[in-house]
């Protein structure tokens, strides 16, 4: 290794030169080492009153003291009231009373006195629409529809007859001079009135 070695300085025995650079070096390596710096980079101290306010913090734990040492008085005063009769007697058994109960009672008897003559006048009031008059009406546009119809009114509907079938067919059983639509038809179609089968059997005859 010490062949190799290239020295800074010029030297007449490379092993020695070798060695004697490296423990110069070394010893330079601890030196470093142990040097004390001339500029302090260490972190600054860190005060608590700074960062804490003490102060403020034994305020709250005075304050909370007090509240607590009233909150236990409190207590105590009140276990104590309940646990006996007390030295006063504030009890006043009286019965609520309202100042306005009288008018109140005359406004509400007042208030049912009109309702009921307005029940009373709507009662007696006689009606402005004729309610029979509509009925009526409506039978006889179904007895018209019933005869221009192809087929009865109600023949698609279930056995439980509705209300207009039902007005249908009472105007039908009271006017039987219309005859059924299906004579009705063959006359029509015929050209001849319905009376033509009593001609026929006289000429028979």
């Amino acid at each position: 290794m010490h062949k190799s070695y290239q020295s800074t300085l010029p030297s007449s025995n490379r092993l020695l030169k070798k060695k004697w650079d490296d423990k110069y070096y070394s010893e330079h390596r601890l030196l470093v080492r142990d040097a004390r710096p001339t500029i302090d980079t260490r972190p600054p101290r860190t005060y608590m009153h700074l960062h804490m306010k003490l102060k403020k913090l034994q305020l709250q734990e005075e304050r909370t003291a007090i509240v607590e040492r009233d909150n236990r008085i409190l207590l105590e005063k009140m276990a104590h009231t309940m646990k006996t009769t007390g030295c006063i007697d504030n009890r006043n058994n009286y019965e609520a009373r309202s100042l306005n109960q009288e008018k109140r009672r005359r406004e509400l008897l007042r208030v049912a006195e009109e309702n009921g003559t307005l029940a009373k006048r709507i009662v007696d009031r006689k009606p402005i629409l004729a309610r029979e008059g509509w009925q009526r009406d409506s039978q006889q546009n179904n007895a018209y529809l019933n005869n221009i119809a192809k087929y009865e009114l109600g023949w698609h509907a279930p056995k439980s007859a509705g209300p207009r079938q039902a007005s249908a067919e009472s105007t039908t059983k009271k006017e039987p001079e219309n005859p059924p639509p299906e004579e009705k038809k063959e006359s029509e179609t015929s050209g001849k009135p319905t009376s033509a089968k009593g001609s026929k059997d006289k000429t028979k005859k």
